[in-house]
């Protein structure tokens, strides 16, 4: 990727997002993101190969990828309980995006693979700290993968926000963590 100026290329991330939120991957055009920030065509093209590559670097640098942080509450239930948060917050805040590129995603394999291939690898210390301070303390009985986990906490918040949408209440966190995901954890562990 060619350097380019701080300023043009935040502007050009920017009207990429606000263009795929607006109209969603399939109608939005390198012309269209051209014009909303302002920049050339050329200018666009000499950072960026194409859509794609545009779309894939507003994704991974405008979104967390890693877990999000969580609290060590002195149990495992809290502990989940707190990062399950942390995860809600962070979907919702990014749900517009996603969900408009989650058909796309399916039926354009370029954006699938490019997307794939710079995803960025998540952190995942903090739900492997709360892991490991699980088993120090007896909660459970061995090691659990923490990517394992986090995947299957993705998919319940992800399945919600799909399904039901917005706004993520504490009687979601409490059922998903109550009623899924410490059973699963116990089981994995044990």
């Amino acid at each position: 990727m060619a350097p380019l100026d701080p300023e043009r290329d935040r502007a050009i991330l920017d009207a990429t997002m606000q263009l795929l939120s607006e109209v969603g991957y399939d109608r939005m055009t390198v012309d269209q993101i051209a014009k909303r920030a302002r920049a050339s065509k050329a200018t666009i093209y000499r950072r960026w190969a194409g859509k794609p590559e545009l779309v894939v670097d507003v994704i991974c640098r405008r979104f967390d990828t890693d877990a999000p942080p969580g609290e060590d509450t002195g149990s495992l239930r809290g502990d989940l309980a707190s990062i399950f948060r942390g995860l809600c917050e962070a979907v919702e805040r990014k749900h517009t995006l996603v969900i408009g590129l989650s058909s796309t995603l399916v039926s354009n394999q370029e954006l699938a693979r490019t997307l794939r291939a710079h995803m960025p690898t998540k952190n995942l210390g903090d739900v492997r700290a709360l892991l490991e301070r699980a088993v120090k303390r007896g909660e459970l009985a061995g090691p659990v993968d923490p990517g394992r986990l986090f995947g299957l906490a993705e998919a319940l918040v992800w399945h919600r926000m799909i399904f039901a949408g917005p706004p993520f209440e504490a009687a979601f966190v409490e059922e998903s963590v109550d009623g899924v995901l410490m059973p699963v954890i116990r089981a994995w562990a044990g």
